[in-house]
């Protein structure tokens, strides 16, 4: 791909000069008579334009979106698109920033521009934010197996209440699951293979859209098995006025508010598989890439906003933080429920593994940066990943403390602060002086992420501090 931007049309592909040397002068150098060294992107993109937004649309679709109709809860439907909308656009200009600064000096991996912008120190800034990102995801994700994989076997059985047998018992389950599915496959030396799983992962998630739109019109509200639920979150409500729990709010605030912004930052971080995936794409250029950005973030819009509105418009003030286990109110042994949920199920216990990699490749980058491969170091950073976040996921009573603290922290810091300050260093004042319109406007962005993150932390920590019921969607 590098090699067929150096051999013609680079100016065609959006390179200008001063990016094409860049990226002849770092990747390419050998002395002739001599062999050339092979550089990861010294090859030429075979990955279609539609198999690219297919890949970066999965990379975004994350399990954050079980959380959009319990955020949506909590600012009514008018504010939640607005927030929605505005975190999509910032998203997309993120992007474009990221592949800005990949461009001027032709790297393809986020941790190398932190090194490239700062030295070591922002190659191990970058490093770990992306470690500390991912092993929110992949708490997350096994969360939700904690969570329904009990269900879906109590179902099975033909249970409507949960015994209390070991195989019930979501820890158990996730340290099961772990042990003889995420770790095989996370011990495999190359992540290659493990992009066919992505397919079926996003069509479970398609699966789980329908669903939850059939079920608008087939549960009704107040849930019939649920009115001590409905009568503690009524009581916001004046005596006369419980029947307003279940109407549609256009604006409202309250304190889990404060949850909305980072859950939906956390679903549209694709940030770290941005770079690879440009790699890969087929006669790649800033302007594809960025057009494959947008049509994924766009397609992933439409799906978020769907499931966020049928899914609220459902239970209203009774969703909870996790969609799926709010059916299990209605009909524990519903057919189509128990299809979904073994849909999601299998759709996030294959991404773990996935989730995973970057995090040992960012940790072997930190730790053992001259280090050749070896099996050992391999094998113990895998192995040791999947005991901290199961530990995690065992003690972490809520879905949305993953959520809230994980998107406060490091989604601000992957879609806001870290591209602007890396577009800010690496595009050369040659190009761009300082004070230029679009280093400002980046510096601006850099901004708003410090102050987004500021305030998500502060809210979540007062509601924490205060000791308010967060049960109006809580397990």
């Amino acid at each position: 791909m590098e090699l067929q931007k150096m051999n013609g049309h680079s100016r065609d592909d959006g390179f200008d000069g001063l990016e094409a040397m860049a990226e002849h002068d770092e990747f390419l150098p050998h002395k002739p008579g001599t062999k050339k060294q092979t550089h990861f992107t010294d090859f030429e993109g075979k990955t279609s334009f539609g198999m690219s937004v297919f890949n970066l649309s999965n990379a975004i679709m994350g399990s954050g979106i079980l959380g959009l109709a319990f955020a949506m809860s909590n600012t009514g439907i008018i504010l939640f698109i607005i927030l929605l909308v505005f975190i999509a656009i910032l998203s997309a200009y993120s992007i474009h920033l990221l592949l800005k600064s990949a461009g001027v000096v032709g790297i393809r991996a986020y941790e190398q521009l932190g090194n490239r912008a700062f030295g070591p120190p922002g190659k191990l800034l970058a490093g770990c934010i992306i470690t500390v990102h991912n092993i929110g995801a992949m708490s997350s994700y096994l969360f939700i197996v904690k969570s329904e994989l009990p269900l879906v076997i109590q179902a099975f059985l033909g249970r409507h209440e949960n015994t209390g047998e070991w195989f019930l018992n979501g820890n158990y389950l996730i340290i099961i699951v772990s042990a003889f599915v995420i770790l095989p496959l996370a011990l495999m030396k190359q992540l290659g293979y493990l992009g066919y799983t992505s397919g079926f992962s996003l069509s479970c998630m398609v699966f789980f859209l329908i669903s939850v739109i059939y079920k608008k019109f087939n549960i009704d509200c107040p849930l019939k098995d649920e009115h001590h639920n409905i009568t503690s979150i009524a009581d916001h409500y004046t005596t006369n006025d419980t029947d307003g729990f279940c109407d549609a709010k256009l604006f409202t605030i309250n304190s889990q508010t404060a949850y909305t912004i980072p859950i939906l930052a956390f679903a549209f971080v694709c940030h770290p598989e941005v770079l690879p995936i440009y790699t890969e794409l087929r006669d790649a250029t800033k302007k594809r890439m960025q057009t494959v950005a947008n049509i994924s973030i766009m397609a992933m819009f439409v799906m978020y906003l769907l499931t966020a509105l049928f899914g609220y418009l459902t239970f209203y003030g009774a969703v909870e933080s996790e969609l799926l286990h709010t059916y299990s109110r209605v009909d524990p042994l519903d057919v189509l429920v128990l299809c979904v949920r073994l849909a999601v199920l299998v759709a996030v216990t294959l991404t773990v593994p996935v989730v995973l990699f970057p995090i040992r490749r960012a940790l072997q980058q930190i730790l053992f940066p001259e280090k050749p491969f070896h099996w050992a170091r391999h094998i113990g950073i895998a192995v040791s990943l999947i005991f901290i976040v199961n530990l995690l996921v065992i003690f972490v009573p809520s879905i949305r403390d993953i959520f809230g603290i994980i998107g406060a922290t490091s989604a601000p810091s992957l879609i806001f602060i870290l591209p602007s300050i890396f577009y800010i260093r690496i595009v050369p004042e040659e190009q761009e002086p300082f004070r230029s319109r679009p280093k400002i406007q980046a510096a601006c962005f850099a901004a708003l992420g410090f102050i987004f993150m500021v305030m998500s932390l502060s809210f979540i920590i007062t509601d924490w501090a205060t000791g308010e019921s967060r049960s109006g969607g809580g397990h």
